[in-house]
């Protein structure tokens, strides 16, 4: 047995959100703390799952607060590393009038684009049943190498490889070398969870089952979770095609998280059933259950420090029936 359940490494950042205006009408920001792979750790926390985050931020305010907030999570913190030179990356999230999201970082550099391949805690990437990673710590170097290493490390040791691209274009110096880097990550996963956007951008397929079938055909992946918002969600694996609604809320206020809080979910169904097991209506009721999750989470501001309960989940659930 392993000690943890999910390690995973990447950014840990300060998200602020718009929270309304002052008195004098100025935009007021809230800052949350966040950066997806932690909200993917933070999901699987708040579902009883062992986890543990590799990563560095900067010797600062915002630095020590997010150690702080991760060790209140429950997200194991000994593979955190501090940059007493860099700052803490910060990004102001803008929710637009469709509801989509704008992103603005400050982060050139940002202390989680510093990790050193020699500041990997090695002991957490051979003790964990699933590795998780994303693109953001593939834009720069020394943090490239860093987790192509840790990917080397994790999968040497038997552990599954969760891969979420997370696209986000500012951060790269080009969309080229933005393929380039998602293509090693669809090399070396057993979990793709990927958003509709990003399937049409990597694979030039508007019909996305074309672009999985791309991808099952050049990558070989397991099991690929397909993420459509508004429109739900869909599990590929092996000749299984499964589909689930998505929850709309009225009381949504921020998208920030969801598809994160949606891919721990997923993850969690995959420690209790197991990569070989899996079936039609274990894939529904994974979908149908992380689909819940990431609803529930639109109602909040945030998301590392607002995800839901199982209690809650299993709520909206019975609600729905």
């Amino acid at each position: 047995m392993k000690k943890y359940d999910v390690t995973a490494l990447g950014e840990l950042l300060i998200d602020f959100t718009d929270n309304g205006v002052s008195a004098q009408g100025n935009t007021l920001f809230e800052a949350n703390p966040g950066g997806a792979p932690c909200n993917v750790l933070a999901m699987l926390t708040r579902l009883g799952r062992k986890t543990a985050f590799m990563g560095k931020v900067g010797q600062d305010i915002f630095g020590a607060r997010l150690k702080q907030v991760l060790e209140e999570t429950g997200i194991d913190t000994c593979g955190l590393a501090v940059d007493k030179n860099t700052r803490t990356t910060l990004a102001f999230v803008q929710t637009l009038a469709d509801g989509d999201r704008d992103f603005s970082f400050y982060r050139n550099p940002g202390a989680d684009m510093m990790l050193a391949e020699e500041e990997l805690t090695e002991e957490l990437l051979r003790d964990t049943r699933i590795f998780h990673f994303g693109t953001l710590s593939m834009t720069h170097e020394p943090v490239r190498q860093a987790t192509k290493k840790a990917v080397g490390i994790a999968k040497e040791s038997g552990a599954l490889i969760s891969f979420d691209p997370n696209l986000r274009p500012p951060l790269w110096n080009t969309l080229e070398e933005a393929k380039r880097q998602t293509e090693y990550g669809l090399s070396q996963c057993d979990i793709l969870k990927i958003s509709d956007n990003e399937l049409q951008w990597f694979t030039q397929e508007e019909d996305y089952d074309a672009g999985i079938a791309k991808l099952k055909e050049n990558y070989h992946i397991p099991l690929i979770l397909l993420s459509l918002g508004k429109e739900g969600s869909r599990a590929y694996y092996r000749d299984l095609r499964v589909e689930a609604r998505a929850f709309l809320q009225e009381t949504t206020v921020d998208t920030t998280g969801a598809g994160d809080t949606f891919g721990g979910c997923c993850l969690h169904h995959v420690l209790q059933y197991g990569l070989d097991a899996l079936n039609q209506e274990k894939l529904s009721e994974m979908l149908t259950f992380a689909s819940a999750a990431a609803s529930i989470i639109t109602t909040r501001k945030g998301a590392l420090r607002a995800m839901p309960t199982e209690r809650e989940v299993k709520a909206l659930l019975d609600k729905g029936r």
